[in-house]
């Protein structure tokens, strides 16, 4: 016994010992590692998956140290302060470049030196970390600890560290919030679930159908859509315990970490008899394994494969694992060995626009008494504005038009919810950056309109009365107000479609589009006019030119993925074919603004004045110009 206790005594104080040397290397930062700006440290890939739906506000997105064995998302949103920085292993780094920043033409750059300079932090846990830590390294050493902690270590890394797997956390079904019923709308997305509620409800109906296999389910889609959410209600139905964990942090740094964090948390649902394991954030564990030469980095993935499989089926019977990934195998490459061991696949989606407008009435139901103008708030017109935003973004613009409304000492109108769309998706904007700047003003006028007109401009041609054309016309204002955090002098703000299944002629019209602002440029002032504001419309036009040519292979009678062949020769042609529609495309953009010269210049000095026109404004303008020039013939 007092051998025992010894032990016991030991143990704890090598524990002890090993969670003060991590506390010091992970709280201590030396102070020549501060920024002007504050730094978040991150290994978790999610962050990187939501810039997708995030990308508008997005300030920035650099790539730090992006040929190491951990390069560094770096990225800021334009309505904060804080600068992110994600680390993630160079394997996923390939997929994530390629799955979400090129599929959602994210535009990034690779951090340069003086970025880094001037904000060390971004790399406090590499050079300098290291160095901090082969100080604590020889303090330890100097005071004999060194080697005990080196065999602690070794013992830890065989046998686990004490506590991994504690980080899941476990949650009772009377301790579960909401149900069911907040899931608005998804009415094909609440089927999918009573099936399954059904299935594990019924295990012996199914067990007579030679079907014993776990009722494993696996949930995508975009984030914000209630992925999460649904775990918890279903573990709430199911009257069974929740635990929690995030897969993206089940790596501990140590080798062998993450799949010790899953057999402990396998073993804790095995205790609790019926129970859910819900992990998220998940794609990681999803990517095809076998990609690294280190044959350890698909450790992880290879335990849960076996923990899903049903081998160990009469020690977890009623462990049911419930995962959730922004990616789906339609949308990126997934491991196919994972795949089969999820018998229950449920893909959410974006809320229509009768979906939105019932979230929109839920989330001001929930304000208090006299907090909505409701005389005054057409629901109708927000969820046609909010096309495409998922119920959490849409919660988060009822949320700002709640600021505004405090702010300004009034109720929520239709008016406020249009300015909390509006800074949710263009952010601050102002005046006084381009008051006394006449000439600039005058061009981004001339810029903002050449793209309206682009927008009208196929109705235009098919003869419409100018108020169809109001009603088929997406634009919601024209504004030269500055967005001083992007760098943006002016905009065009318009509402998207609900389904984005486009034909050649219309994504040609979207390139058109974006080539309104310059081609309006160089109408007014000449080839050698054009200034540097088509930055953005230029990388949005190449990203789909690039879809077009080399990946749907919309010109080409043999439809290939170009981008998948291998070689100079069909790189040169790709891009030779590309600068052709290009060049088509913008000669087509530049010859129907010229008929619409008159009119725009008529229209910048209305705008010019009042800074911003509405949807109304514009045509109001265009019936009252058209009507005197039809008098004037």
């Amino acid at each position: 016994m007092h051998q025992l206790s010894k032990n016991i005594y030991v143990r704890a104080a090598l524990i002890s010992l090993t969670i003060l040397a991590i506390a010091i290397a992970v709280f201590w930062k030396p102070a020549v590692l501060q920024s002007t700006n504050p730094v978040v440290q991150s290994q978790d890939i999610s962050e990187i998956t939501k810039l997708a739906a995030n990308k508008q506000r997005l300030e920035y997105l650099l790539l730090a140290e992006p040929l190491s064995a951990f390069p560094r998302y770096v990225f800021k949103y334009k309505d904060a302060a804080t600068i992110h920085v994600v680390k993630v292993p160079s394997t996923s780094h390939v997929n994530l470049e390629r799955e979400v920043l090129l599929k959602n033409a994210i535009p990034y750059a690779i951090a340069q030196d003086d970025f880094l300079n001037a904000n060390k932090a971004v790399l406090q846990d590499g050079d300098a970390r290291r160095g901090m830590l082969a100080d604590v390294g020889a303090f330890l050493a100097r005071n004999a600890i060194g080697l005990i902690l080196l065999a602690f270590m070794i013992v830890a890394i065989k046998k686990g560290l004490p506590g991994m797997g504690g980080s899941a956390s476990l949650v009772k079904p009377g301790d579960l919030k909401g149900s069911m019923d907040d899931l608005i709308g998804m009415e094909d997305i609440k089927q999918e679930v009573a099936h399954l509620e059904e299935m594990i409800r019924n295990r012996d109906l199914y067990r007579s159908h030679n079907i014993d296999k776990p009722f494993n389910v696996m949930l995508t889609g975009p984030a914000g859509t209630g992925k999460t959410k649904l775990a918890g209600y279903l573990a709430k139905k199911l009257d069974v315990p929740l635990i929690q964990a995030s897969g993206s942090g089940l790596e501990s740094g140590f080798v062998g970490g993450g799949s010790k964090a899953l057999q402990a948390i396998y073993k804790k649902a095995c205790a609790q008899g019926r129970c859910i394991i819900f992990l998220d954030e998940a794609q990681g564990l999803f990517m095809p394994r076998g990609r690294s030469d280190r044959k350890y980095d698909d450790d992880t993935a290879n335990t849960l494969l076996s923990l899903l499989d049903g081998v160990k089926s009469t020690e977890g019977a009623g462990v049911i694992w419930v995962v959730a990934s922004n990616f789906d195998d339609a949308t990126s490459q997934m491991d196919d060995a994972m795949l089969r061991r999820f018998s229950v696949k449920i893909n959410f989606r974006l809320p229509n626009k009768a979906e939105r407008r019932q979230l929109l009435q839920v989330f001001l139901d929930k304000k208090g008494s006299g907090c909505v103008d409701w005389a005054n708030v057409n629901l109708d017109y927000a969820a046609e504005i909010t096309a495409n935003l998922s119920p959490a973004l849409l919660e988060s613009v009822v949320d700002r038009a709640s600021m505004i409304a405090i702010h300004e000492h009034a109720p929520i109108t239709t008016d406020v919810l249009f300015r909390a769309f509006e800074r949710a998706s263009i952010g601050l904007t102002d005046r006084a950056t381009t008051a006394e700047k006449d000439k600039q003003r005058e061009r981004v006028a001339l810029h903002e309109l050449g793209h309206f007109f682009m927008q009208i401009d196929p109705y235009l041609r098919q003869g419409l009365p100018l108020h169809a054309v109001k009603e088929k016309s997406h634009l919601l204002k024209i504004s030269t107000e500055s967005v001083s955090k992007i760098g943006a002098l002016g905009y065009v703000l318009s509402s998207g479609d609900d389904v984005s299944l486009q034909t050649l002629e219309e994504m040609e019209q979207d390139i058109m589009q974006l080539y309104g602002g310059v081609a309006a440029e160089e109408l007014f002032y000449g080839a050698r006019g054009i200034s540097v504001g088509s930055q953005n419309d230029i990388q949005k036009v190449t990203s789909k030119l690039d879809l077009m040519v080399n990946r749907l292979s919309m010109y080409s009678r043999s439809k290939l993925d170009y981008s998948q062949l291998k070689g100079e020769g069909s790189r040169d042609e790709a891009v030779r074919q590309v600068e052709s529609k290009a060049d088509e495309l913008y000669t087509r953009t530049l010859e129907a603004i010229k008929g619409y010269q008159h009119l725009i210049g008529m229209l910048k000095s209305t705008l010019l004045e009042r800074y911003v026109l509405s949807k109304d404004e514009v045509f109001d303008l265009l019936e009252t110009l058209t009507a005197v020039e039809r008098k004037a013939a």
